[in-house]
């Protein structure tokens, strides 16, 4: 396994798992005070951002982790997604919630993180093996 595989397949792991428990949390009701979402368009409650967090960041990385290290074609683009949602997610959360948190920045660190991991090419796999001799 690469350096690069792991990596992200560590970054996808604790996105899925935290966010699983974080959207689990506020489906049973812990939740922040539900004045928080008074400037936010369209949500009413917390029901819909628990569910797009258990659901779509947490089952969804964890997902996305799979394809990694099973070298899926499709898990590259959908590293892309899950990063860029997670940093689209982040930005909303700090432009409509009255607080921010610490974690928020880590989280947008770690779609910031998906995003390059995906979308930089590795041109390590592009130089020649060191083991195989030069053919001239």
């Amino acid at each position: 396994m690469t350096a690069r595989k792991a990596v992200t397949a560590g970054v996808l792991s604790f996105l899925g798992v935290t966010a699983v428990g974080g959207g689990v949390a506020i489906l049973v009701g812990a939740t922040p005070p539900s004045s928080w979402l008074d400037n936010v368009p369209l949500i009413s409650g917390w029901t819909i951002p628990g569910l797009v967090l258990a659901l779509g960041f947490g089952a969804g990385s964890l997902l996305v982790t799979w394809g990694v290290l099973r070298g899926l074609r499709w898990s590259r683009a959908a590293v892309l997604l899950d990063g860029l949602g997670l940093v689209v997610w982040i930005a909303l959360e700090i432009a409509y919630l009255p607080q921010t948190s610490w974690l928020q920045w880590l989280y947008a660190a770690a779609g910031l993180a998906l995003l390059l991991l995906a979308a930089v090419p590795n041109r390590l796999a592009a130089l020649p093996n060191r083991r195989e001799p030069c053919r001239r």
